[in-house]
This record gives structure tokens, sequence and C-alpha cells, in this order.
């Protein structure tokens, strides 16, 4: 018998190994974590979940689940919904509606289930989910407007398509036990109760004790934890799967109370998810057993193609009447819908618990749910770009700049540049320098760029070059190389935060072939010197009678080159591999500081 310590550490060694080729090749983590699954599972038989947790198998997929959930929703602010129009709204409402009758009619016909069972695959098929869609528009590069409600669906219809999904399951359950239509109201009218009661009441407090730092902020996330996963099991406890609305609920509450500090807690989150989606995805589709696989016939393919073909382009046409958007624009919309992380995890904890009840059609529920989140990963992976492309729906390439950092010199930068008719955005944690930058116009994000938090939320459409300014050593380097392998070659630079350092430590090499930042001499200090002692950011357009010999002779040693925009808007940066060399009409961005600075 293997060593469950042993076999334990090798899910979290090919968990890693999923994740790097995942963010090597560009597509979603999902897709090589589900087929390593399957390979170490009913391929080769290495690895059986059962056997090797035993009881606590569906324990641990229940609490996983519920920390996904309470983890989505938790970035949940309504507030920022209210620019993107009728269209997200109608997408996570009557959409799911829509997909899920539409599923469930595919189910009960093509799949011979019973009407419960459709229902319950429909339900759980109508989410999409950030995990799979984010990655996904990183490459698309649709238009704002697309990207946007295609960002805002995949964020929002995780939990509300895992509440409808619990809800048809509650039916499943009772009707199976009971077939008593008004007593099973009355549960869902239960249900309901403790989740959104309980729900909101755990948020509320909890916020409470956030908001007054009642407890220390070093114990914020892991407290925030254990509260959820209580409220979950207590929940559960008062009634039978209540525990997922009810930590859904909770999270949606703290991310919508005012001044409650959930950036730490996100920010937490992130190795906490990674975690658990890697193993829970390896050993999910490693419980796959070769009996579920030969279930998949043609029938279970034609559902595949009602669902990308019927169910998602009648729900996009529906939602989207008179919203403004073109048929081109629309036909996008139709094609991008790869399912994710919650329908995988919900269908296996679901169905864990119906084939324990004996529920006739429950072992259909993995292996078709398996076979959709594959199929729409795959093939919506490799030809959304292409489509897109035809359809005309696409931005050019980005030209605008993401900074690190708020500081006098980020802003003084960036709003030359946006001035200059660039996208700008500036990132940094400091929360007053963030809002001093707001206060002259700038668009900010507050946190990591490079984090997983911002690959949901950070709003990278028009972005195209990535300039680091902070005076955090560490975070300009890690953030410059998480981007390089984003934007490529050219787009991405490095910058010393003083002379000292440059000497005084080795570089990863791949740091190392990044340009230097306005040349290799200049570091942040020195920047940060020039504009505290009165430097300014100046632009100006050069022309035969005044070019750039004369422009330099007028500054002398007072002059710092840092772009040059030429006659067709596109942009170069100074720096050590490609320092300046302006032509007549073109505009140069300089730098130009006093008489006699003082470093």
């Amino acid at each position: 018998m293997e060593s469950p310590a042993l076999l334990l550490t090798a899910i979290g060694l090919l968990s890693l190994a999923c994740q790097w080729l995942a963010w090597r090749i560009k597509v979603p983590a999902i897709l090589p974590l589900l087929l390593t699954g399957i390979l170490v599972g009913p391929v080769s038989g290495l690895l059986d979940p059962d056997a090797l947790l035993g009881n606590l198998l569906f324990p641990l997929v229940s609490l996983a689940v519920a920390v996904i959930l309470f983890e989505g929703s938790l970035t949940l602010n309504f507030a920022e919904l209210r620019g993107h129009g009728h269209t997200v709204r109608r997408l996570v409402t009557w959409g799911v509606l829509i997909t899920a009758v539409v599923s469930a009619l595919a189910a009960r016909w093509l799949l011979e289930l019973s009407w419960a069972m459709a229902s319950l695959l429909g339900a759980l098929l109508v989410v999409t989910g950030p995990t799979v869609v984010l990655p996904l528009l990183e490459t698309l590069r649709a238009k704002p407007s697309l990207a946007q409600i295609l960002r805002w669906e995949g964020i929002l219809i995780d939990p509300i398509g895992a509440i409808g999904a619990v809800l048809v399951y509650e039916y499943v359950v009772i009707d199976a036990s009971r077939n008593a239509v008004t007593h099973t109201l009355g549960l869902f009218g239960l249900t309901a109760l403790i989740g959104f009661g309980l729900g909101s009441l755990g948020g509320y407090l909890w916020g409470c004790v956030l908001r007054h730092h009642w407890l220390p902020r070093q114990l914020h996330s892991f407290g925030t934890l254990m509260v959820m996963l209580t409220l979950y099991t207590l929940s559960n406890q008062l009634f039978h799967e209540s525990g997922l609305l009810t930590v859904t609920v909770m999270g949606v509450w703290m991310a919508n109370m005012p001044r409650v500090p959930t950036g730490p807690i996100i920010e937490f989150k992130e190795t906490l998810s990674v975690l658990l989606i890697s193993g829970l995805f390896i050993l999910l589709a490693a419980r796959l057993g070769v009996d579920q696989l030969a279930l998949l016939s043609w029938p279970a393919w034609a559902y595949l193609g009602v669902l990308m073909v019927v169910a998602r382009p009648l729900t996009v046409w529906l939602c989207t009447a008179g919203s403004g958007l073109d048929w081109r624009e629309k036909t996008l919309l139709a094609w991008v819908s790869p399912r994710g992380i919650v329908a995988a995890a919900v269908a296996s904890l679901f169905a864990l618990k119906l084939e324990a009840e004996g529920i006739e059609g429950a072992d259909m529920l993995v292996p078709v749910t398996f076979l959709v989140i594959i199929a729409t990963v795959v093939v919506q992976g490799l030809l959304s770009r292409p489509i897109a492309d035809a359809l005309g729906v696409t931005t050019p390439p980005p030209r605008g700049f993401l900074i690190l950092g708020a500081n006098p010199v980020a802003r003084a930068v960036g709003q030359a540049l946006q001035e200059a008719g660039f996208v700008v955005r500036l990132c940094d944690h400091d929360w007053e320098a963030l809002e001093a930058a707001r206060m002259t116009g700038l668009p900010t994000y507050y946190g990591n760029p490079a984090s997983e938090h911002a690959q949901m939320h950070l709003d990278m459409a028009g972005l195209g070059h990535f300039l680091p300014l902070s005076p955090y050593r560490e975070q300009n380097d890690l953030a410059a190389l998480y981007f390089a392998r984003q934007l490529g070659h050219g787009k991405v630079f490095r910058i010393e935060v003083s002379g000292e350092q440059a000497s005084s430590r080795e570089r990863p090499e791949q740091l190392t072939e990044l340009p230097c930042l306005f040349g290799e001499q200049v570091t942040w200090h020195k920047l940060a010197s020039l504009v505290a002692q009165g430097a300014e950011v100046r632009t100006t357009r050069l022309h035969e009678a005044f070019a750039m010999d004369d422009y330099v002779a007028t500054h002398g040693h007072r002059l710092l080159p840092l772009f040059c925009i030429d006659a067709q808007g596109r942009i170069r940066v100074a720096s050590d591999q490609s320092p300046l060399e302006a032509q007549p009409g073109e505009r140069l961005i300089s730098l130009v500081y006093p008489d006699s600075p003082a470093f």
C-alpha cells in the first residue's frame, strides 16, 4: 500500500507542475489539472481518492467548495457593477434561467435522465467562472465593453449558479424521499431563511469585528476563514446543505459593507485558492471511473453541442436585446462560455451524496460535467481569438501603461502619458498615494498587480507596457518578471531603486534581460529626488527649426528624455537598450529638472 503522505505530497507536486505548465503555455490551469487527474486516476490507476481519504473525502470536498464560493463572493462589490449596464444583470438572472431550462430539456431528451436529475445537471452547468474566463480574456483581446461583460458575468455567475444548484439539489433529495410539493416548498423556504439569515448576520457581525479592529490584523485572514467554516458547518447542521448559501451570502455582505478591510483577506485567499483548486481538480478527476467514462457516448456529445450552439447563443441574443451591441459582438459573447471549478466541485459533491441516496442517474453528473468543462476550455481556448479576429471585435495592440507605484514620480509620468493620449493605470498598496493619483484624474488599482485578485479585478484593457516605479526593489522585480511573460519583449522594464543595490546583488537572468527604464544610470531614488526638487515632466513637439539637438542644447544637462511619440501615435520608451533619437515631427516627453540638483 502506498504511503498516504507520499501520495498527498505527489498531488501537491503535480498541482505545482500543472500550474506552471498552464502559466507557460497560457491556458487555464483547469485543463492540465483535469487531464493529470484523469491520467493518474482512471487511466493508470496510480491514485484512488476514495482509498486515500476514505470517509474524509466528502467532508474535504464540501469544505473546499465552501471556501472557494466564499472567496469568490467576497470579491462581489456591486458598486463596480453599475457601470456595466443591464446586459450583465440580464445574463446572471434571466440568462441563468434560460441556460438552465435549455440544458435541463436537453439532458432529459438526449441523456434520458429523470426530470429531477436533468434539472440538477442544467442548474450545475450554468456557471462559467473567473478561473477559466479571465485567462481566456488575456489572449482574446476583445473590445473593452465585451471584455467587461464577460469578466463580470464570470465573477457573478459562480455564486448565483451555485445557489440555484443548491436549491435544485434540495428538491431532488427531498422529492426523491417525500414527493410532497408543499412540503418541498416549505423546506426551500427554510433553506433560504437559514442561508440568508445566518449568512447576513454572520457577515454583518464579522464585518464589525474587522472594521473596528477587535481582532489583531495578523489574525484577520485566519479568523475570517474559521468563522466562515463554523457558519458553514452550523448551517448544514440546522438544515441539510444550506451551508453553501450561507457562506455565499456572508461573502457578498462583507464585500459590500462599508469600511471592512477585506484586502488582506483576499490576498490570503490567493495561496489558499490555488492549493484547494489544484488539489481538488486532481482528486475529483482521478475519482472518475472507467465505467463512468464509458457513459460518454454520442448522446453526451450531442448534449455538449446543445449547450454550446443552442443554449448559449439563445441566452446571449435574448439578454442583449436593446443593448446596442451589434451582431458581431453578440456572436463573440455567444461563443465564450467555458465552465470552471464550481461546476466540477459542486457536481462531484452532489454526486457523492446522491449516489449514497441511491438516486438513479447520479452517476451521469460527474462525467458529463467534466466533458463539458474540458471540451469548452479546449475548443473555446483555441478558437476564440481567430473567431474574434474574423468578426473584427478585437482591439488594436495595446499601447497603454500599467505603472507600479502611485508616488509623485509615478504620478508625474502617468499624467504626462495620459495627456499624450495613452491609457494609464497606477497600482499601489498606499491608499493615500492612490487617492492623490485619483485627484489628478489617473485611474488606479489598489493591490499587487501580479496577484490572483488582480487577474480578476485589474482592468488591463489597452495596457501594453509595464513601468516599475515603486520604491520597493522586490516588488518592482517580481512584477516585472510576471508581466514580461504576458506583455512580451520590449514592453516591460526594470529599474534599480538605488545605485548601491545595483552593484551589491545578483539578479535573475530573466530580469537582467529586461531593458533598464530610462537608462542604466537612472534609479528610482534619483527620479524621486529630482521630482522633490521641482523637476517637471514636459512634452515638446520637435520640428525642422527646433530638432532634438536644439532641445538638448537649450536645457543642457537638465534634461532626461523619457518617451518619444511618432506621428502615427506609436511610442518608444527610453532605456539602456534603446536610447531616444527623436526626429522632427515627433513629440518628446522629458524630465526637466533644476539647474543644480542635489542627489
